[in-house]
């Protein structure tokens, strides 16, 4: 694991399949390619996450997303370019984009342009979304620093993780809600 990293660096680690640490608008997150289904294998794996549950698409704006959202009417799309006081990520339907490992069992994808200066700059600088979950072992509490993230994942030869990209959480006190796109039903609060 390089420790703190530059963005170049964690954007080397993302193109060459390794998964990263970042932090995010409220908690630290896990992050990889969504298009390499190895990475993805790997993520769930040391996170310890069903992968029937499937993984949030991070970007840093909708343009990013535009292959997720093919197919999707005006009101739709108005809905998502609306502006929010909290992070939403949003359950769009699936039009055959994604990777099973992506959606899991459902017929959604979950996708989110992150406000954060620090995600949207990974995104920009990567060239599109990238996985975002949160960075803990399933069912245990998420990460809130980088000092938290090397005791979970490592500080030494057998680390987990290919680059922790170290900054500030953005200030929310809570993950993302998540809200369904074609219904407007909340999940997450």
């Amino acid at each position: 694991m390089t420790q703190d990293p530059s963005l170049a660096d964690a954007v080397a680690a993302l193109r060459a399949g390794g998964v990263i640490a970042y932090p995010t608008e409220a908690v630290w997150g896990l992050g990889c390619d969504p298009d390499d289904a190895t990475a993805l294998t790997r993520l769930l794996v040391l996170k310890r996450r069903d992968p029937a549950k499937g993984v949030i698409l991070v970007a840093a704006d909708l343009e990013q997303l535009a292959p997720w959202l093919e197919g999707l009417d005006d009101a739709r799309r108005q809905a998502l370019a609306e502006p929010r006081d909290t992070p939403t990520t949003w359950l769009v339907p699936d039009n055959g984009r994604s990777l099973p490992l992506v959606r899991g069992e459902h017929d959604r994808v979950a996708l989110r342009v992150s406000d954060h200066p620090l995600v949207a700059a990974l995104c920009r600088a990567f060239g599109g979304p990238i996985v975002s979950t949160s960075a803990n072992r399933a069912g245990e509490p998420s990460a809130m620093s980088a000092d938290e993230i090397r005791a979970i994942f490592g500080d030494g030869q057998d680390d987990e993780l290919d680059a922790v990209l170290d900054g500030p959480l953005g200030g929310h006190d809570r993950p993302s809600t998540i809200r369904d796109l074609v219904t407007g039903r909340v999940l997450r609060d």
